[in-house]
């Protein structure tokens, strides 16, 4: 039996299903009230206290997630209607379930997917906490089998041992939730959006996360054309690392720049400079996390990358909140944020943090080869008053001596009016494409959502012909143009975007090899 899903994050795996949704623990009623409250505070107290033991060992982006939990664990307005139902005679187990339930309810009834997709990290709150009043030892799972269920929590995802294989299949899920990135980085197969449910009629099964799909019970015949499959995958991954320490060349000699995205300043860290081109986007919204950066802040971050580039460039994004990405005291709650006042909107709604980080670019710009570009541009009068506020800026360091250099300024095209007519930015330094922003816009799919995953495609012949018309306006005009959006680092849309005439592209640093592989077999 096979079900078709999306890949999330591809690779292979082979092995026994192990269910993400078995019962929990039966826990013991206490008691009088005071016992159930002192019984839950405990069993917060211990879940907390394991969040913070797995913050310890974690990485930036897992211990980012990590910390959202405690936070949330630590907050009384999340705990408060519990231990007031507790103080009505509900034992602490029912009382925590219900309180969580409510609150999940409400984010999976929020228009937003952002809010939608964090409905998942509540469940996992609701479970770490339920799993510490039952003392429930939740039994691991086998080594290398294929998680399965509707969801998965991202504290069940960190504390798996993924160095034997296996792989997750979800009913329901995204793309673009927590473990969907937790995955991508650590290459565990992933798949979500099943069509149909999972059933554990099998001791095997075979998780095609580069087709995205599943095999229960498979055959001799499946077997051995998925093992076929998967070790074409690893050899062709094997081969791509040798292209690493390359330049990306086509098959007829066409050089193609690639370059590298970044999230956080400690990405660096682990990229040999040596391997790209350069950073084609530095996104700074992480940078705005739990509380608003001030200048010295981001200084520090944007000179810490421009000094490890060198004299390769580092093209920073101004900060593109909004959207799937709220950000405390800046963005505002809307009913359709990708509509809304997200990116360069907001920033020249509130000038009062844009300068702030205006600033720190300007006077980080000195110590590298540094280009800024404004997210979610539609019409030329934002590009304009967003660089008249460099320049204001400008004056103001220059009048306080204090050391600074205005470096090149260019757009995001990921808003359908720019690709369109790009004739109204003739006056940009360069033109960088967002690919997943434009393929959302114009197929009206949303990137995060599984259910319209196979219409938001960079392939389908209307997105590749915005990005082939703002190619050729780049050649006409002198105008770089680049694309810095997740297609730029799949294997399977590269050849479609060296034909529609890109030669710059900006991908994920775990991408990057496979990507100039890739380069290497088009015939442009």
């Amino acid at each position: 039996m096979r079900i078709e899903g999306v890949p999330a994050s591809v690779g292979y795996a082979e092995g026994p299903l192990f269910d993400l949704g078995r019962p929990a623990g039966v826990y013991v009623s206490k008691a009088s009230s005071v016992e159930e409250r002192t019984s839950l505070q405990a069993a917060i107290g211990k879940a907390v206290n394991r969040l913070v033991a797995m913050v310890g060992t974690a990485e930036k982006d897992a211990a980012d997630i990590l910390e959202f939990h405690i936070a949330m664990l630590e907050d009384d307005a999340l705990s408060g209607p519990a231990f007031s139902s507790i103080a009505s005679g509900t034992p602490a187990d029912t009382a925590w379930r219900q309180a969580l339930d409510a609150e999940i309810a409400g984010y999976e009834a929020s228009d937003q997917d952002y809010f939608r997709a964090r409905a998942t990290d509540l469940r996992d709150i609701r479970d770490q906490v339920l799993r510490a009043l039952t003392e429930d030892s939740d039994q691991a799972a086998p080594s290398g089998a294929i998680l399965y269920g509707e969801d998965i929590a991202p504290t069940r995802f960190l504390e798996t041992d993924w160095s034997h294989g296996g792989g997750i299949a979800l009913k329901a899920g995204s793309t673009a939730s927590h473990v969907a990135m937790l995955a991508r980085s650590r290459g565990v197969p992933m798949v979500v959006g099943l069509r149909e449910p999972l059933a554990a009629v099998a001791d095997m099964a075979l998780l095609d996360a580069e087709h995205g799909n599943i095999v229960l019970a498979p055959s001799p015949a499946e077997i051995g054309s998925f093992r076929q499959s998967s070790s074409s995958f690893t050899a062709g991954q094997g081969k791509a690392r040798t292209f690493l320490a390359r330049p990306a060349v086509t098959k007829t000699g066409t050089t193609v720049r690639v370059q590298v995205n970044i999230a956080d300043p400690r990405d660096v860290d682990a990229i040999d400079i040596a391997t790209c081109d350069g950073v084609g986007l530095m996104r700074t919204e992480f940078l705005f996390g739990k509380t608003l950066p001030d200048e010295e802040t981001q200084y520090r971050a944007y000179r810490k990358v421009l000094e490890w580039a060198g004299e390769k460039p580092v093209t920073i994004r101004t900060v593109d909140a909004g959207g799937d990405k709220p950000v405390p005291g800046f963005t505002v709650e809307e009913g359709n944020p990708f509509l809304g006042l997200r990116g360069i909107r907001l920033s020249l709604a509130r000038p009062d943090i844009f300068r702030i980080q205006i600033r720190a670019l300007l006077r980080a710009a000195p110590h590298g080869n540094l280009k800024i570009m404004f997210p979610m541009i539609a019409t030329s009068t934002e590009y304009e008053s967003a660089a008249a506020l460099f320049a204001e800026e400008r004056v103001a360091l220059a009048a306080r001596g204090i050391a600074h250099k205005m470096p090149p300024l260019g757009i995001m095209v990921e808003v359908p009016s720019v690709a369109i007519a790009p004739e109204a930015f003739t006056g940009v330094a360069f033109l960088s494409i967002g690919s997943n922003d434009l393929t959302q816009y114009v197929m009206a799919a949303a990137r995060d959502n599984a259910a319209v995953a196979h219409l938001n495609s960079v392939r389908h012949p209307a997105v590749l012909r915005l990005i082939a018309s703002v190619a050729a306006f780049g050649r006409e005009t002198g105008i770089a143009v680049s694309l810095c959006g997740d297609a730029g680092g799949d294997p399977a849309s590269i050849p479609s975007l060296l034909e529609a005439g890109l030669r710059d592209l900006s991908v994920a640093p775990a991408q990057l090899a496979m990507a100039k592989a890739a380069i290497a077999d088009v015939p442009v």
